[in-house]
């Protein structure tokens, strides 16, 4: 597969379903049981010539596709039909820096990291902020991972602090 500029992908939490997000401004879905045939869909997004997408991550249900960038802004699209949902700004990254951004395990949660080493989360189905942590990192969150099965998280700069969210009565 060739594709125009710097492709990012993902797979689907089912293993079938390929996505490539083509030169900032395109998803193509393939079906990996019939990948020969083509993408069975296209998403045009419109494109943002300010910023490059850094990654491309499905939910863990599988209905939903997010987009990172290197700017100030990450897109949370529906993976059936591809029209945006929610665009989540107001974090720093006035340096383009490629900044991770992930799905909490049960879906409802956006978190990313940003430069000045905070880390922002919005509600995904009301594109709400709901916090904003301070993992006293030192430098911009390159990687922030979810645990799959528990409810822990990690976060990278150039140290590493691991997360256990608690529930205050």
């Amino acid at each position: 597969m060739h594709l125009q500029g710097k492709p990012v992908c993902s797979f689907d939490p089912e293993g079938l379903i390929f996505a490539a997000g083509v030169n900032s401004e395109m998803v193509k879905l393939y079906d990996l049981r019939s990948f020969d045939k083509g993408p069975f869909a296209t998403f045009k997004m419109q494109y943002d010539r300010t910023c490059e997408w850094t990654g491309l991550k499905f939910s863990n249900d599988g209905k939903l596709i997010l987009i990172s960038t290197n700017g100030s802004f990450i897109r949370l699209i529906d993976a059936f039909k591809g029209v945006v949902m929610h665009t989540f700004g107001g974090y720093a990254n006035s340096k383009a820096v490629t900044l991770e951004a992930s799905f909490t395990p049960d879906s409802q949660f956006i978190m990313i990291g940003s430069e000045d080493g905070k880390i922002h989360v919005w509600n995904g189905e009301s594109g709400i902020k709901v916090a904003v942590l301070d993992g006293k990192h030192t430098g911009p969150i390159t990687c922030l991972q979810f645990n799959p099965k528990f409810m822990t998280f990690a976060s990278a700069c150039s140290n590493m602090a691991f997360w256990l969210p608690t529930i205050d009565d």
